[in-house]
C-alpha cells in the first residue's frame, strides 16, 4: 500500500517530501508518491509542471488515503456506505480530513470498531422474521449499528470525540 515512501501522517509530510523530490527533479518519485497516496496522476503532473504549488491539501490527502485503503480492502454493501460517509465528512471538515490522514488511523480499524460494537450489541431476531427470511435456526441475532450510532463510532475512532 505505502511501499516506497511509507504511511504519511499529514498533508505537510506529503507536500514537504514532494517539494524535496521536485528540487531534485525526481519526477518519477513524485508520481509514485502521488499514486501511493491516492492522488490522480494528473495532479502529480500539474505539480511537476508548476501549475499548482502543493501536491495536495488536507481533503485530497484524506480522500486519497481512503481510496488506497479501500482499493486494498474491496469493501461492499454497508462497509462501502461507512467509507462513503467518512469521505463526505472529510469534504465537510478539515479536522476530520486531518484525523483520517493521521498515522495509524485506517479504514480497517474504523470497521473493526463498528464490528466490535456490533458483536457487543446483538439482539435476538423475532421468530416470525426468521421464518419470513427462511432461517431455520433456533436462534438468530443481529447487531448492525444504525447510522446515528455508526456516525458516533466513526467520529470517535478518528477524532477521539463523539458527535
Amino acid at each position: 500500500m505505502f511501499d516506497k515512501f511509507g504511511e504519511m501522517g499529514s498533508v505537510r509530510e506529503i507536500n514537504d517530501l514532494a517539494a524535496n523530490l521536485l528540487k531534485e527533479a525526481d519526477t518519477e518519485s513524485i508520481r509514485i508518491l502521488a499514486k501511493e497516496n491516492g492522488l490522480e496522476p494528473e495532479i502529480a503532473d500539474m505539480y511537476i509542471s508548476g501549475e499548482i504549488t502543493e501536491l495536495c491539501d488536507d481533503t485530497m490527502a484524506a480522500i486519497g488515503k481512503i481510496e488506497v485503503e479501500a482499493d486494498e480492502l474491496k469493501p461492499t454493501e454497508i462497509m462501502q456506505d461507512w467509507i462513503e460517509y467518512v469521505k463526505s465528512q472529510c469534504m465537510e471538515s478539515e479536522e476530520m480530513a486531518r484525523a483520517v490522514r493521521s498515522k495509524g488511523k485506517t479504514i480497517k480499524g474504523m470497521i473493526g470498531e463498528l464490528l466490535k460494537w456490533s458483536f457487543q450489541n446483538q439482539y435476538n431476531i423475532d421468530k416470525f422474521i426468521m421464518k419470513a427470511a427462511g432461517v431455520n435456526a433456533n436462534k438468530c441475532t443481529l447487531g448492525i449499528p444504525g447510522m446515528g450510532t455508526a456516525k458516533k463510532i466513526i467520529k470517535e475512532y478518528y477524532t477521539g470525540g463523539a458527535s
